[in-house]
């Protein structure tokens, strides 16, 4: 079984220090749900995992197995199997999704994909995430909606097939049927493909149906506290304030002003600055 180790890391942005000795684990199977207030290192630790060159890993490692992946590029890291959805996927006017879609398959493979397998991919993808067809025609992103851009990544994550996804609040934009779509297809991906799951969300609808197996909390670029299930629902009654009493930290925040009690469905620093 592989996993997924980060230990001890630091990341800097701008010369900005934003992860500040991060130690997470994760395995093949697991759902990990990754919670914190907004602006405390969850984004940056996703791209920083994935390889993205605005992220400087100043220190500490990323290692698949006993593979230290910390010098690889994005591509190299995508071979050895993590993925990432973005938050905000880009639109990618003059590429035709579909040249997309086979690029980044057939280099994961060491023979190409023939295009009756390829296109039978495309429409099992599809009607899983409850996209038209058509749309492999049309250019990446480009015109799509923002549920439509967020169905899509996992429409990709499905043709993939990583050992490791990363989602990174695949959630917001979506509505209801959606969610259940989405849903639906990371329980699918998790139970018959044995992928493990990174998932970002300030929403608890998403994790009551995916149901995680562990969660961890970030706050002012550590990991603070790991727990099962129980820790998102003690966050979703009681929000971040137990934290600073319970672990002894003072969440920093960007506006002096006082933390107050929210949900997980509230982001706590939005919620704060009211």
């Amino acid at each position: 079984m592989k996993s997924l180790e980060v230990k001890n890391l630091h990341v800097s942005v701008e010369d900005k220090e934003i992860l500040k000795g991060v130690n997470l684990s994760l395995k093949e199977g697991e759902i990990l749900a990754l919670l914190g207030p907004n602006g405390h290192g969850k984004s940056t630790l996703l791209a920083a995992i994935m390889g993205n060159p605005r992220y400087q890993v100043t220190s500490g490692s990323i290692k698949i197995d006993d593979k230290e992946i910390t010098s690889l590029e994005v591509d190299e890291r995508s071979k050895e199997g993590i993925f990432l959805a973005f938050q905000n996927p880009s639109e990618i006017p003059g590429v035709v999704a579909a040249d997309f879609y086979k690029a980044a398959m057939n280099v994961r493979r060491d023979k190409k994909l023939k295009l009756f397998e390829f296109y039978r991919s495309l429409e099992g993808a599809s009607k899983e995430v409850n996209l038209p067809f058509d749309m492999v025609n049309r250019h990446l992103n480009d015109g799509f909606s923002g549920g439509e851009k967020k169905r899509n990544e996992i429409f990709q994550m499905i043709l993939l097939n990583p050992t490791f996804s990363m989602l990174d609040e695949i959630d917001s934009g979506l509505d209801v049927d959606s969610i259940y779509t989405v849903s639906d297809c990371i329980k699918k991906q998790n139970e018959e493909k044995n992928t493990g799951f990174l998932v970002i969300s300030h929403y608890a609808r998403l994790f009551n149906l995916i149901k995680p197996t562990r969660a961890a909390v970030i706050v002012n670029g550590r990991i603070v506290c790991e727990g099962g299930p129980e820790l998102i629902d003690k966050i979703d009654k009681e929000g971040y304030k137990w934290i600073e009493e319970e672990y002894g930290v003072s969440i920093e925040k960007e506006e002096d002003k006082p933390m107050n009690k929210v949900s997980i469905g509230v982001c706590a620093t939005k919620e704060a600055i009211k």
